[in-house]
């Protein structure tokens, strides 16, 4: 491996360091910003499978990247740093704007931060109890997220880290993970 190619991975890093710590903290800020005043409709459906696809696609456009990177690891955290909040925003805005049309579907009128904090807890499959849905359609949105992380925890993680190999047997003055 020469001098130019050191250089100019060691040039790469602090993109991916910004982006890694900046993804979540732009995505969350945006949520917390983003005009979500309309109820809960169609067109929250819609916007909802809107951003699984755009959700789907990042991650497809990210393994091909980790695959050609030169640090395939740190571009592996990078993917995950911005899907995941992403994904998790995705859900959030979805029972805010559910909550503030049909505040019967929880236990508690939800704020943003509320939320994204059954988001959270509905992903880390601890759900507290605090706050729980409690209508048919609170249910719904519920259960669909509950499938879709099994989804994002079981198929995207094990294409990220099939990336991450992919990568790394790629790597100059390598033969294998």
């Amino acid at each position: 491996m020469g001098d130019g190619s050191d250089r100019r991975r060691r040039a790469e890093l602090p993109g991916l360091v910004a982006r890694t710590l900046g993804a979540p903290v732009l995505l969350t800020g945006l949520y917390y910003i983003a005009p979500l005043e309309r109820g809960f409709g169609t067109s929250t459906v819609l916007a909802l499978l809107a951003g699984l696809a755009l959700f789907g696609a990042l991650v497809a456009w990210q393994v091909s990247a980790i695959a050609r990177s030169e640090h395939p690891r740190l571009r592996m955290l990078e993917a995950l740093a911005t899907a995941l909040p992403l994904f998790l925003v995705l859900f959030s805005a979805s029972y805010f704007l559910l909550a503030n049309q049909r505040p019967e579907s929880f236990s508690e009128p939800l704020s943003r931060t509320d939320s994204l904090y059954f988001t959270v807890s509905v992903f880390a499959t601890v759900g507290f109890g605090d706050i729980v849905a409690v209508d048919g359609p609170g249910r719904v949105l519920t259960t669909v997220q509950m499938v879709a992380d099994l989804v994002v925890v079981g198929l995207v993680a094990k294409v990220l880290f099939g990336a991450v190999r992919v990568g790394l047997t790629r790597r100059p003055g390598r033969r294998g993970p």
